[in-house]
């Protein structure tokens, strides 16, 4: 399949960022205080998340990006901040004093993840306000928003940001979290994955039943497709006239975290490009099985998806 000329596209990108830390050791030893292993930590790597992992994945593929968030004002906020620019991300970070940079530290031990944990807390409203603001001017400079929703509070205003963006002519995909999809009401796209959809629709016994739930929430949300993604069984396409399966390649999957980023970051790309949401699929299913190849929170890259 051709790849569209990514090079003019503007994307906005608004959701709850993240600082990956990653530390990696060898473990020789359990300790003599508990049954758990000893690492030696002998490398430490830092990778953007969340809606910035987002970020760098459309950067990745030739688009120019926006994005727009809350940090704290400490050391993870700043760090962040330094690793975008280096993404060439426009970034605009709002500083919380009271909010703590969300920070997810992985323990890595003979390419195993031994440990995950999770620093956090919610923002003030003050500052999702002049976030909001800022949204509102950035619309008209971008040809595509992605919001994407970690669950972390970043997106209180997502309703008003949804309307704003629909208003302006702008396609809107959202990468949804919780049980409370009409908060995403009149989006474009939105990409859960299995469990996603399945905390909002219940399980369902076939594909005939889940196209039916799906239609169902696609009414009542006002939504114009919805993406599934589903690990194994690749990826499917739900609109007003078809379902579209893609297959996932086959291929080893090393670590599936971030995988959504990419397809939600693929998508986004590749319509602001020119494709039609079947072909952005194609290419979005391509370019996730680049990066579950990967270790960690991890990009696929134009020259990548190319040779995929």
């Amino acid at each position: 399949m051709q790849i569209p000329d990514t090079s003019g596209v503007r994307i906005l990108i608004v959701g709850d960022v993240m600082l990956d830390r990653y530390w990696f050791g060898d473990v020789g030893r359990i300790s003599p205080e508990a049954p758990v292993p000893v690492v030696k930590v002998e490398r430490i790597e830092e990778r953007p998340g969340g809606a910035a992992n987002v970020a760098r994945n459309c950067a990745a593929l030739g688009a120019r990006v926006a994005l727009l968030s809350v940090v704290g004002a400490d050391e993870a906020g700043r760090t962040l901040e330094r690793l975008l620019a280096a993404s060439q991300i426009d970034a605009s970070l709002h500083e919380d004093p009271q909010l703590d940079t969300t920070v997810k530290l992985r323990v890595i031990g003979r390419q195993q993840q031994l440990l995950r944990i999770d620093f956090e807390n919610a923002p003030a409203h003050e500052v999702l306000q002049a976030k909001l603001a800022e949204y509102q001017q950035r619309l008209a400079a971008c040809d595509v928003v992605i919001l994407s929703d970690y669950g972390k509070g970043g997106l209180v205003h997502i309703g008003d940001m949804i309307r704003c963006a629909r208003a302006a002519g702008k396609p809107v995909l959202v990468d949804p979290k919780g049980d409370d999809y009409a908060r995403y009401a009149g989006a474009s796209v939105i990409t859960p994955n299995r469990a996603e959809l399945r905390q909002v629709v219940g399980n369902w016994r076939d594909e005939e039943d889940l196209r039916r739930r799906v239609d169902r929430l696609r009414g009542e949300l006002g939504v114009d497709a919805l993406l599934l993604t589903r690990s194994e069984e690749g990826m499917s396409l739900f609109t007003a006239d078809r379902v579209s399966h893609e297959p996932a390649l086959a291929r080893e999957v090393y670590d599936v975290s971030g995988a959504g980023d990419t397809v939600i970051a693929t998508l986004a790309v590749m319509m602001a490009a020119g494709a039609g949401l079947a072909d952005a699929m194609k290419l979005a299913n391509r370019a996730a099985g680049v990066v579950v190849g990967k270790l960690g929170t991890a990009v696929c890259t134009l020259q990548e998806l190319t040779a995929s």
